[in-house]
C-alpha cells in the first residue's frame, strides 16, 4: 500500500522534502554551543517550555544556584531588591516548509515546489511584586511560495499577539483570585473547543477579560472575549466584530477513577454570519461539556462530552459531540510504545428543511486536530483513529497511525478545522469519506530545540468521489523550532 502512494507523489515534490529535512538536520551543528550545551549545576534541571508562554515561572531563579541553562541570564532579570519584581523574556522561531499533492482532493491549485512558513514570537513578562504582572507578545508570521497565496492563519507579517495586564488578590502561594485583562492566548481543557491553534503559523489570541479563581483542588475561570481576526498586515489585527464567545470553565479532581479530573464547562457563541450546509444566518449557540481524564503508571485516558443549543437565522440547535483519547503504555518492553485509540462522534444536520440545525460547532478548535494535513474538523463526522508511539531513544520518537472517516449524516457536508464547509452533502448519500495513514518523527535535541518531519497519504472514499474532486492527496511536511 505505502509503495503504491509513494509513486503518487511527483518527484519534484520528493525531491524538495529530502532537501529541506537535510537543511533542518544541518541547523543542528549550526547553533550556538551555548545553545546546545547545559551549564551550572547538571542535577538541577530547568523547566520543559509551556504551549502557553505565561504559564512559566521563572521566579526560582532568583537563587542564582539554581540557574543551569545559559539563558537563563534573560529568563530572571532582578527589577529590584525584591526578588518578586522581574523581568523574563523570551521567544520562538519555527520553519515550516509544507508539501501537498492534490490539495483538498484536488480542489485546490497544484504546487509542485511546496511552500515555506515562518514563525517568530518575542515575548516579555514583568512581574512587580506577587500581585500585579504585565505580559506582551510581538508575532511574526510569513509564508512563501504557496501557490494561489496565503490560507487564512499562514501570513500576519507582524502584529501584538498578546499584552495583558493581570491582578491578583486574596492570595495564598499559588491560590487565590487572578483578573486578567487584555489580548490573551486561551487553552481549555483538551483544546477541544477553544485553543491557541498551535498547529497553523499564526496562533490564535482573544480580547477580553479573564477571571479566575484557584484552590488546592478546584480552578475555574470566567471569560467574555471576542477573537482576534488575523490580518496580513502591519500592527492591523483587531477583534473580530462578528464573533463573540463567553462561559465559565471548571477543573477539579474526580475520584471515581484513578488519579482522574473532571472538566465541567459552559461555553456560549455569537456569530453574526455563519455557514453550514443548510443555509447562512446568525448563529447563537450554547455549549455544556464534561470531560474526565487522567493518567496513571500504565494507562491514559480523556472522554469528553458535549451538548449544544440556541438559534440559527429563524430556527433552533440542537447538536452534540462525543470524542475520547485512550492510550496503554508498555514501558517494559523495546521502545516503551503507547498503543492508542481515538474516537470522535461530531454531529450533522440530519434535515436541512426541518428548522433544526444538528450540525455540532467545534468554535474554535485546537489546529491539526486529525492530523498536521489538517482536512477535515470535527463536524458532521465520525472517525476511528489507532496509533502507536515508539520511542527509538530518550529523545526521538516515531509515531505510525491511522483514521478512518465518515459522516455523522448523510444529508450534511464535509468542514474544515475552522469550521467552513468544504463540500455539500446534498449530492451523495454514501457516508464514508475516507482514511489516512500517517508517520510522524519528532527529535527533540534538548528543551529549546525540537525537528519533526511527517508523510501523510489520504485515501479518498464514496463520498468525497462522487461529490468530486476526490483524489488521493499526499503531505509532507518538516519543521525545526527553537524556543528560549
Amino acid at each position: 500500500m505505502w509503495r503504491s502512494c509513494r509513486h503518487r507523489v511527483p518527484h519534484r515534490g520528493r525531491e524538495t522534502m529530502v532537501t529541506v529535512v537535510a537543511m533542518l538536520v544541518t541547523l543542528v551543528p549550526a547553533c550556538p554551543a551555548t545553545v546546545l550545551a547545559q551549564s551550572g549545576d547538571p542535577s538541577a534541571t530547568p523547566p520543559a517550555y509551556k504551549q502557553l508562554r505565561y504559564e512559566e515561572d521563572y521566579g526560582y531563579l532568583r537563587d542564582q544556584s539554581r540557574q543551569s541553562d545559559p539563558l537563563d541570564v534573560i529568563k530572571y532579570i532582578s527589577l529590584g531588591n525584591e526578588g518578586d519584581r522581574y523581568l523574563s523574556i523570551g521567544g520562538e522561531i519555527r520553519q515550516r516548509f509544507e508539501y501537498f499533492h492534490n490539495p483538498v482532493w484536488g480542489q485546490e491549485e497544484q504546487d509542485d515546489n511546496g511552500y515555506w512558513l515562518q514563525r517568530y514570537m518575542l515575548h516579555t513578562d514583568v512581574h512587580l511584586g506577587s500581585r500585579v504582572r504585565f505580559f506582551g507578545q510581538l508575532k511574526s508570521g510569513i509564508e512563501i511560495g504557496r501557490a494561489g497565496g496565503p490560507r487564512g492563519a499562514d501570513e500576519d507579517k507582524l502584529d501584538l499577539h498578546q499584552a495583558f495586564g493581570e491582578i491578583r488578590a486574596l492570595t495564598n502561594g499559588k491560590d487565590g483570585l487572578t483578573l486578567r485583562i487584555g489580548r490573551q492566548e486561551i487553552g481549555l481543557g483538551s483544546s477541544r473547543l477553544v485553543s491557541f491553534r498551535e498547529g497553523p503559523n499564526v496562533r490564535q489570541s482573544f480580547d477580553g477579560i479573564r477571571l479566575g479563581w484557584r484552590s488546592s483542588e478546584w480552578q475555574i475561570d470566567g471569560l467574555v472575549t471576542k477573537p482576534v481576526e488575523t490580518k496580513r498586515g502591519v500592527f492591523d489585527d483587531a477583534w473580530d466584530h462578528t464573533r463573540s464567545v463567553w462561559g465559565v470553565y471548571a477543573v477539579g479532581p474526580f475520584g471515581v477513577l484513578p488519579k482522574g479530573k473532571v472538566d465541567l464547562y459552559y461555553l456560549g457563541l455569537d456569530r453574526k454570519r455563519a455557514r453550514f450546509d443548510e443555509g447562512i444566518g446568525r448563529e447563537l449557540r450554547h455549549s455544556i461539556g464534561a470531560r474526565i481524564w487522567g493518567r496513571t503508571e500504565s494507562w491514559d485516558y480523556n472522554t469528553e462530552l458535549v451538548y449544544q443549543w440556541g438559534s440559527f437565522g429563524q430556527g433552533r440547535i440542537r447538536s452534540w459531540t462525543t470524542a475520547s483519547d485512550t492510550g496503554y503504555r508498555i514501558e517494559s518492553i523495546r521502545f516503551g510504545p503507547r498503543f492508542g485509540l481515538k474516537a470522535d462522534i461530531a454531529s450533522g444536520d440530519r434535515d436541512p428543511t426541518d428548522g433544526t440545525l444538528g450540525t455540532f460547532n467545534a468554535l474554535f478548535p485546537k489546529g491539526a486536530y486529525f492530523s498536521e494535513a489538517d482536512l477535515l474538523g470535527p463536524y458532521n463526522l465520525m472517525d476511528l483513529h489507532p496509533s502507536v508511539q515508539l520511542n527509538l531513544t530518550e529523545r526521538i520518537s516515531l509515531t505510525p497511525d491511522f483514521d478512518f472517516f465518515w459522516r455523522q449524516s448523510t444529508r450534511d457536508g464535509i468542514y474544515s478545522v475552522p469550521g467552513a464547509l468544504i463540500r455539500s452533502g446534498r449530492t451523495s448519500q454514501a457516508r464514508y469519506t475516507g482514511s489516512h495513514g500517517n508517520l510522524q518523527l519528532e527529535w527533540r535535541l534538548d528543551r529549546h530545540i525540537s525537528l519533526t518531519a511527517i508523510y501523510l497519504h489520504f485515501f479518498p472514499g464514496p463520498f468525497l468521489k462522487e461529490t468530486q474532486p476526490g483524489r488521493n492527496v499526499d503531505f509532507l511536511a518538516a519543521w525545526f523550532t527553537y524556543r528560549f
